[in-house]
């Protein structure tokens, strides 16, 4: 007989399975195009257990906003810990355009698809999205500050910003592993005039 704690890691678990379905087919079809049909396939639940856990796709939204702002978080911390200078910290960040590449050469960046998406639906989780380019340009901007580029770090922060996201859209538009990792080459090479 299951205890109240197997039923709530059992709900746990399956609401998880869920959210990871939803971000994944986000990602991949886009919001307005993924239904509550697709996840609960993939989940491999029945619609009245996948009501159980949301109600809404905007519950489901809200959800995988939080996971990428979670796991977005989680990455930024380990890249501060891993890297022994503000230089290598940055280069963490340019460099997971050639760790995601098969998956940006196909459906862009995840940040920058949902946000627009988003954005063109005046969808109201549009500024909680938009919360993950902060997340990255609070961080970035930091970098840079201890590297004394104090009168321009956020510029620098936003260039970065908006040079990435330029790659992982034209990457994904032209269906083009080899200019992501040609953009990664001179967005280093970029960087290290910051450096020297």
């Amino acid at each position: 007989m299951k205890s109240a704690a197997d039923n709530f890691m059992g709900k746990n678990a399956t609401r998880d399975r869920i959210v990871d379905a939803a971000d994944q087919l986000f990602y991949q079809h886009g919001f307005e195009h993924t239904s509550f049909a697709q996840i609960a396939k993939v989940v491999n639940i029945s619609r009245g257990n996948f009501y159980h856990h949301f109600k809404t796709k905007d519950e489901i939204l809200d959800a995988v906003i939080n996971r990428r702002l979670t796991n977005t978080s989680s990455m930024l911390e380990k890249w501060e810990l891993e890297g022994k200078s503000p230089e290598d910290r940055i280069r963490s960040f340019i460099n997971i355009l050639i760790k995601n590449r098969s998956k940006i050469k196909r459906y862009g960046c995840p940040v920058g698809a949902l946000c627009s998406e988003l954005v063109k639906l005046d969808h109201s989780a549009k500024d909680d999205a938009n919360e993950l380019f902060t997340l990255f340009r609070t961080w970035i901007r930091r970098q840079f500050e201890q590297l004394n580029r104090h009168d321009d770090a956020d510029e620098l922060a936003m260039h970065l910003l908006a040079r990435s996201q330029g790659v992982a859209t034209l990457a994904s538009a032209f269906n083009d592993e080899r200019f992501i990792k040609q953009e990664v080459k001179r967005l280093n090479e970029w960087l290290s005039q910051y450096t020297e």
